[in-house]
């Protein structure tokens, strides 16, 4: 891949057009191109979100990240533990790892779980319509972090590193491949209500140029103008609208013919043209009552859901990533009381998800989409005790040292288990899987070398990947 220095001169480009009025909103101001790229001295697109081609030939196109923020219990979704509800209530035969707070005896699902599909992979009823689709995923038991704290725990699953500024694997992705749409946003980051914790260090491009980093929208709201802030001018109608960027375009021109060739200048003049066709599309995009009945009724009607369905047809419309929150700073992270907070949090998510795999499916884009399901880290088998005193608190605690993620699509093998962890559920055991190896194997199924796939930033090649990482060939189809 060529070089791209850090530019950013966004910040001009915002007060011109909202002094214009050409009223575009969040979405398009937050995407407009940044165009330093020394592509552009190649006489290669203007656009540096145009498609690109990547290392080698693969079935994956793009990226849905549905992120179980907070943290969900893997032995209360996808890794069942009979032996641990056989010991429930019991001191457990090993001392407990540490973990962020102090946990106590062993404490079984309150879930049943049961076997699915033709693969028979057990799954909690609480996860029962994705257990439908089981054929279609790979359960990877075996995964592990590098410590029991969200903040590094997200950074290190969203950018590869915990503690240090680094970009998204969505600002990654867009770098190398472009987005098939440049009306849309090549990366999108959704939640409901809010930004989850660290906020959009999360979705952040760093030192990539700034056009790859993640369009943050709050799906609380289903109402496309509430969705997107100022995507439609009450001021002005779309062919007024129309004629005043002609104007603008026209005044630019002039003065491009005058100074004669100038790179950042034409580049300004196709911003302003390409802001316009975003607030064109996104209107489109984001608009779910152009959906049959039937499909509402088939992904329900939560906020997570809505979001769901938005990232199917952010998806068909070629966003390249799409990160799906569950919601603002970390609801699944349930320290008290997990078998009522868990039900609540799956029974807003898990019909959708189903639904997101059979539709992408019938659409014949399954192959083409990895859809990811996951959260930073899982939670311990053992229930927590209080801060005051030993009183259990009927939640569980962070767990890094072994969880449970779901893959589904692009190249993925369907109705497989990949990995376990100990008879309770404790550490990743067998097969284990890292954050590192994780992003490795996601980008192989997208076509790309994870150690090729570099940007020169202070005399050093970067990747996702930082200088570890393997790609995991037993859950490639």
């Amino acid at each position: 891949m060529a070089d791209h220095p850090q530019f950013n001169n966004r910040s001009s480009r915002r007060e011109f057009l909202r002094n214009s009025g050409i009223g575009l909103g969040a979405l398009g101001l937050a995407t407009l191109p940044d165009m330093a790229d020394p592509a552009r001295a190649n006489g290669e697109s203007l656009n540096p979100l145009s498609a690109k081609a990547p290392h080698f030939a693969a079935l994956a196109k793009r990226v849905i990240h549905i992120f179980f923020n907070g943290g969900a219990s893997h032995v209360d979704s996808f890794d069942p533990k009979p032996e641990l509800t056989r010991r429930d209530g019991q001191e457990l035969p090993s001392p407990n790892p540490i973990t962020e707070r102090r946990t106590g005896r062993a404490m079984g699902s309150p879930f049943r779980f049961q076997p699915y599909g033709e693969s028979g992979i057990e799954v909690s009823e609480i996860f029962s319509h994705v257990g439908r689709e089981i054929d279609d995923v790979c359960v990877i038991r075996s995964m592990y972090s590098d410590l029991p704290n969200h903040e590094p725990s997200l950074m290190l699953m969203n950018t590869g590193v915990a503690n240090v500024v680094r970009p998204s694997f969505g600002s990654w992705l867009t770098y190398g491949l472009g987005s098939e749409n440049e009306n849309l946003p090549g990366f999108i980051a959704m939640s409901p209500g809010g930004h989850p914790v660290k906020g959009p260090q999360n979705w952040q491009s760093a030192f990539l140029p700034s056009v790859y980093q993640g369009t943050y929208i709050d799906t609380k709201d289903p109402k496309v103008e509430k969705l997107i802030k100022n995507i439609r001018n009450n001021s002005i109608d779309l062919e007024l609208q129309r004629k005043q960027l002609d104007l603008v375009q026209r005044i630019n021109q002039v003065h491009l013919d005058r100074r004669g060739s100038d790179d950042q200048l034409e580049s300004r003049i196709q911003s302003f043209e390409q802001a316009y066709r975003m607030q064109m599309a996104a209107t489109e995009a984001f608009d779910l009552q152009r959906e049959p009945e039937y499909i509402h009724r088939m992904y329900g009607d939560t906020p997570q859901a809505r979001q769901i369905l938005i990232a199917r047809r952010l998806a068909e419309r070629g966003v390249r990533f799409i990160q799906l929150w569950h919601g603002a700073w970390q609801p699944w992270d349930n320290h008290n009381n997990i078998e009522k907070e868990h039900r609540k949090l799956a029974g807003e998510c898990s019909q959708a998800i189903g639904a997101l795999i059979a539709d992408l499916r019938q659409r014949g884009m399954l192959d083409s989409t990895l859809v990811v399901i996951g959260g930073e880290f899982g939670r311990t088998p053992t229930v927590e005790l209080s801060r005051g005193g030993n009183d259990a608190t009927l939640g569980r605690d962070h767990n890094h040292y072994g969880f449970s993620l779901c893959v589904a699509g692009g190249g993925i093998k369907g109705g497989h288990v990949h990995g376990a962890t100990d008879e309770f559920g404790f550490r990743a055991v067998e097969n284990r899987v890292h954050v590192h190896d994780l992003h490795a194997t996601l980008l192989h199924l997208l076509g790309f070398d994870h150690e090729r796939l570099t940007y020169r930033y202070a005399g050093r090649d970067f990747r996702l990947t930082d200088v570890k990482g393997r790609i995991i060939e037993e859950v490639i189809a």
